[in-house]
């Protein structure tokens, strides 16, 4: 006789419960990237809105950045360290292959033996995050899930490339997802189109430095080999996420049940500041709206830029708890994720 296997019985919906972020010290101005590339401070702010970002310093690892934003988070949601049953943590950028970064962090935040794990989706990956945290409450395998987005892009900047040096930042943020008994998180639109894997990508793989002939990879100035970095097409970007990203927001809005017009806050990754405008306008988004400009002062910081741009809104006042708040993430693979989701 077959055996019948037990379903899960876990929580009919899950919530954010609290956020926290984590910015570096280090606050890095258009004159300093100026210092590399032929360009402007007018021309960096028409084509990103940036004007500063943030670097890490050698003490500020992505490990370390996850544990301040962490640690603030699992304090919002009022919950300890060891009521954590996954660590989830979305990153380009811890270059440790193997053991994931996400568990250090779970052993250094006291959680005991917490599921652990990283996610490579880019941009998107904290949406992904988000995904999986939101499944693994509702199918029984934890009851809080704290789901981080963290990236050391300064570390993937070639400061000599004159459509990409500008762009990139450092930071941390994180949520903590809990049970609910109401939903407060919508169905997530999320997918990929590895027919445009090309369009961001890394210059050169890592094993390129093992084989040894570094004959045809690229040299900086002072003629050294440059260390693998990440370039984009910008315009075939910024095209797809206009029109393309729009496409999935909205797509995101019909799968909540709601409409543009029910919507508080719109946090979309923050890459770009046309892109973040271009969105808005093809959404049709009424003026009450509040919108995520974290980019302006922040830069791109990928998987970590949803999460940061939502506590820097919460800190401000800009959003408040319960408010309902479209996220969508966008970037190499190409990788998307769109949900609805009500604001800690």
């Amino acid at each position: 006789m077959t055996a019948t296997i037990s379903p899960g019985t876990g929580a009919p919906h899950a919530r954010i419960l609290g956020v926290g972020g984590y910015r570096p010290a280090r606050v890095v101005p258009n004159e300093e990237i100026l210092k590399h590339i032929d360009s402007s401070d007018e021309w960096i702010r028409s084509r990103s809105g940036i004007v500063t970002r943030h670097w890490a310093g050698e003490d500020e690892t992505v490990a370390s950045m996850s544990l301040d934003a962490a640690g603030k988070a699992i304090a919002d949601a009022g919950i300890t360290a060891d009521q954590v049953g996954a660590v989830v943590v979305a990153t380009v950028s811890h270059f440790m292959q193997t053991p994931s970064v996400a568990t250090e962090i779970a052993h250094k935040l006291g959680t005991g033996q917490a599921a652990a794990f990283d996610i490579s989706a880019a941009c998107a990956g904290f949406g992904y995050g988000l995904a999986v945290g939101k499944g693994l409450i509702v199918s029984g395998s934890a009851r809080y899930v704290l789901v981080i987005g963290v990236e050391r892009l300064s570390d993937l900047t070639d400061k000599e490339d004159r459509s990409t040096a500008f762009l990139f930042g450092d930071g941390a943020g994180a949520v903590v997802l809990g049970p609910s008994e109401e939903p407060a998180m919508g169905p997530t639109v999320w997918g990929s189109e590895g027919d445009k894997a090309d369009v961001i990508a890394q210059t050169v793989p890592w094993d390129r430095f093992r084989i040894g002939d570094v004959s045809d990879l690229p040299v900086d100035s002072s003629g050294e080999v440059k260390f693998p970095a990440l370039r984009q097409e910008g315009q075939t970007v910024f095209r797809w996420a206009v029109f393309e990203m729009a496409k999935v927001a909205q797509q995101a809005l019909d799968a909540a049940g709601i409409t543009a017009a029910d919507l508080d806050v719109f946090i979309p990754h923050q890459a770009n500041m046309r892109i973040i405008d271009s969105m808005v306008k093809t959404l049709k988004l009424p003026e009450h709206v509040a919108i995520a400009r974290d980019v302006e002062t922040t830069g791109n910081t990928s998987a970590a830029s949803i999460p940061l741009a939502m506590e820097r809104m919460l800190a401000t006042g800009q959003a408040k708890s319960g408010d309902t708040a479209l996220v969508i993430g966008f970037g190499a693979g190409l990788v998307y994720a769109a949900t609805v989701v009500t604001l800690p």
